[in-house]
Parts: C-alpha cells; structure tokens; sequence
C-alpha cells in the first residue's frame, strides 16, 4: 500500500473506529457500574475520551504495520477493568457487561446506516462522498467489531457470556483456558481459520442490515 492510499484510507477509517471502540469500552464501564462495580468509573474509564481506550500499541502502531505489510486490520483497545466479584450478582451481571460493548457497536452500526441512508439521497460532491465512505467504514467496523467480540473465546465478551451462561463447574474449566485465550486468536487470524469462522458471519450480517434499511445497493 503506497502512502497517498494509507493516508486515504485513515482519513476515512479514522473516525468511524475511533468512535467503534471509544464507546464499544465505555458501554462496558457504564455496564459495570450500573451493575455494581466502580473501578472503571473510579479509574476514569466511563467516559467517551478516546485518548482514556486507546492503547498506543494495540490501537495505533500494530494496526499501521498490519495495513502497510498486509493489508489487513489487527489491533485492540486497552480493556475496561472490570471486577466481577463486586458486581451484585456475579454470575448474570457479568453476562450484561460483556454483552454491552458488543450491543454499542450494534447501536452505532444502526446509526451510521442511518447516516447513510441519508447522504445517498443527497447531491453527490466532495463532502458527502467522504460522508459516503465514512458511513461505510463505521459500518463495517462496528460489525466486524460485534461478530469479532462476541466469538466465544475468552477473554472476548463472547467468552464471558458464554462463562456466565454455564452451569458452575463448566464455567470454571472453561475460564482455565483465558490465559491461552489470545494466543489462540492471534493463531487463529494468522492461519486464517477465523475469517473463515467470521467472515460468512460478517458478509450475512451486512447483507441484512443493508437490506432492512433499503441500501443493498450500496453494500459492494
């Protein structure tokens, strides 16, 4: 990727991820909070600064090299500390968490389809076509961030709802395996086992959404 297209496409992805994972980890904090547990709000992670999610590693130097050695997008924000113990009822509570960040991006996704819907039925010129392709970008992103975060590993949010919706004694074997967690993840992108995991995943969930709200033209 020559850098007139890097800058390009971080110009028109820059925003729409910022936002994905600004407000996928807040809506973890409220969650915890809401339901019991103040270390996030006391460490002054419920709040919708990015610079307080961003890990400057994770979220801006991996992300770079992956795009310019690969083509492809891997990276993450600092994760929300969350003590489960101090929810009020451990077990469920923690499912309501973890599904919070994943339910965000599921909002945002629904948002700037909303956007879109909107700027295709405007006069085509310069600004609407970066809204045009903003749009696109927030979409995609919050889906791939949703499907992604919702695959039943741990420590994903799909790997603590699955933990909260076993029965005791699976739900402990199975947390045994976090610390292998990304690792396995990391093997998994790397082999190419979990596009194939996640990408028909992906592409029906874009499909229906552009479908629900009439843009199935513009999915491609």
């Amino acid at each position: 990727m020559d850098i007139n297209n890097l800058i390009q496409v971080i110009t028109v992805n820059a925003i729409p991820l910022v936002f994905a994972i600004t407000l996928h980890e807040a809506a973890h904090a409220f969650a915890a909070r809401h339901w019991g547990d103040s270390t996030a709000y006391m460490l002054g992670r419920m709040t919708l600064n990015p610079l307080k999610h961003i890990d400057p590693i994770g979220t801006v130097l991996l992300p770079l090299f992956t795009m310019l050695v690969g083509g492809i997008f891997f990276g993450w924000a600092k994760p929300v500390p969350v003590n489960f113990s101090a929810l009020r009822n451990p077990k469920r509570d923690s499912i309501f968490v973890a599904a919070a960040g994943p339910f965000a991006n599921f909002v945002m996704l629904v948002l700037w389809m909303l956007v879109l819907r909107l700027v295709v039925s405007q006069e085509a010129n310069s600004v609407t076509q970066f809204i045009f392709e903003s749009a696109r970008a927030g979409i995609n992103w919050n889906v791939i961030l949703m499907v992604l975060n919702l695959f039943p590993i741990l420590p994903l949010d799909g790997g603590r709802i699955v933990s909260g919706l076993l029965p005791d004694r699976l739900a402990y074997s199975y947390s045994r395996l976090e610390p292998y967690g990304m690792l396995i993840l990391i093997f998994l992108l790397v082999s190419g086992a979990l596009n194939w995991f996640l990408g028909p995943l992906v592409e029906t969930t874009l499909k229906t959404l552009y479908s629900a709200f009439g843009l199935l033209s513009q999915s491609s």
